[in-house]
């Protein structure tokens, strides 16, 4: 009887947080459209609409295949495919509130494909860390370029991405999975990290430069930029979305990635009212492109109830 009633309520959880999601996706995905069209785009801002929407969903597919760069790297059971959908598809958690779902779905999918809890844990936590490392590169290497301005020092920069770099190493990243397994004497051996993961780390620059390709397209749905701008916009991409992933209790960003964008664009060579409306248009191409590729990823994925129970 109780078997039953926790069933039930499994699955009411389980549609609830769906049902979450959808609603948030949706609700976000209606107000950038009616930012978006109320703005008039000429005949080759709609090519350009639509290819920083193709760039944005080939991002999307990068960012799943480096994470099962990842999963290999703790030998986790997982096919490439499987991976991939099971990140594109967990990959709206990102907007209910709390800016962790996403996290959460995807240690449980770990977990029930064999893994430990810890291990599942350090898996997407190493991700989350390559992904800061990766973006703070871009903006040090923006700022000490003068590409973009920073309200931040770049010595902290700096100093901050040091430390990221230090903390990914094998010898710290084991830490925790060593005194736990100590601690709770866990039966399953837990899988450790044995190299330093420099190319997940180019794997996520990777996925940023797809992403900031994207931003740059987004902006020529209005105007036509010149190459001396294209390495500042990339910078202030780069830092936008860092503080959009990091910032809690924003979900998928939304508002510290606008909110950032603007303020290190110089108005004298990105006009204020342009900025705005891009980032409209860029929040737009995210959110249909982090859809799309959901869809995607329920094809990949054949047992999706291994996975999603």
């Amino acid at each position: 009887m109780n078997k039953g009633k926790n069933e039930m309520l499994k699955k009411f959880l389980r549609w609830l947080i769906i049902g979450g999601t959808l609603f948030f996706v949706l609700s976000n995905l209606k107000n950038n459209w009616d930012n978006v069209t109320s703005v008039r785009i000429e005949n080759h801002g709609w090519l350009f609409l639509f290819l920083a929407l193709v760039t944005t969903v080939i991002a999307q597919i990068w960012a799943g295949w480096v994470w099962t760069w990842i999963l290999k790297s703790y030998q986790q059971p997982i096919k490439t495919s499987t991976g991939i959908g099971i990140y594109m598809i967990t990959n709206l958690g990102k907007y209910l509130p709390g800016n962790i779902g996403h996290f959460y779905a995807r240690i449980v999918a770990i977990n029930k494909a064999g893994s430990d809890w810890g291990t599942a844990s350090l898996s997407v936590l190493l991700e989350l860390l390559l992904l800061v490392c990766a973006a703070l590169a871009i903006a040090v290497i923006g700022s000490g370029l003068g590409w973009m301005k920073s309200s931040s020092s770049l010595g902290i920069q700096i100093l901050v991405l040091g430390l990221i770099l230090i903390g990914i190493h094998p010898k710290f990243l084991n830490y925790p999975l060593k005194i736990l397994s100590q601690k709770k004497k866990i039966a399953q051996e837990p899988v450790y990290l044995t190299k330093y993961p420099l190319v997940p780390l180019l794997g996520e620059t990777g996925f940023l430069l797809w992403r900031g390709a994207g931003f740059i397209l987004a902006w020529m749905v209005l105007k036509m930029i010149t190459p001396a701008q294209i390495l500042p916009l990339l910078g202030t991409f780069s830092f936008a979305w860092l503080l959009g992933l990091v910032v809690p209790g924003a979900p998928g960003g939304l508002g510290v990635f606008e909110a950032t964008a603007i303020a290190l664009l110089d108005t004298e060579n990105f006009p204020a009212a342009n900025v705005l409306i891009t980032v409209a248009i860029y929040r737009l191409i995210s959110i249909l492109s982090e859809v799309i590729a959901a869809g995607i990823g329920t094809k990949l994925v054949k047992d999706k109830a291994k996975f999603f129970s």
